[in-house]
């Protein structure tokens, strides 16, 4: 009993750094003053929102829920990208390119620094709330033509 007690305090940690880590790095992401202009430009606006939208809505979420949220935000996410990709033409080899998009994102954590909040925020005016947008210099996986 004692154990079970131990281990779902040991998850419930794990999870609080797992979103604050996100957090963390939502926040940097969003931070990014918006850069270039065209499809990119758009591509990184539409990017920021759905972030935006998405760290909003798992912090949204009640305390013990914040990281189930966002690991369901993740499978709603890539179901998009399927449904998407499944309505371009395939001589475009749409789901290579979904994929290595989605490689991009889940490698980019990697290159943001980590965070020296320990999983509170300082106030430091990065507002998820709002409707600016924000660019990064990440890929979307549209400069490959096969």
């Amino acid at each position: 009993m004692c154990g079970d007690v131990e281990e779902h305090d040991q998850r419930a940690h794990l999870e609080d750094q797992l979103m604050a880590r996100f957090m963390h790095n939502s926040r940097s992401l969003l931070s990014a003053d918006p850069a270039g202009e065209g499809l990119h430009a758009y591509m990184d606006k539409l990017f920021s929102d759905a972030l935006a939208h998405a760290a909003r809505d798992a912090q949204a979420a009640d305390s013990g829920k914040r990281y189930e949220r966002l690991a369901a935000q993740a499978l709603v996410y890539a179901r998009l990208a399927g449904f998407l990709s499944g309505h371009v033409a395939l001589h475009e080899d749409p789901l290579r390119r979904a994929m290595e998009a989605m490689m991009t994102g889940y490698s980019e954590p990697e290159t943001i620094p980590p965070s020296h909040e320990h999983g509170h925020h300082h106030g430091h005016g990065h507002d998820l709330g709002h409707d600016h947008h924000h660019g990064g210099d990440h890929q979307h996986g549209d400069d490959h033509h096969h």
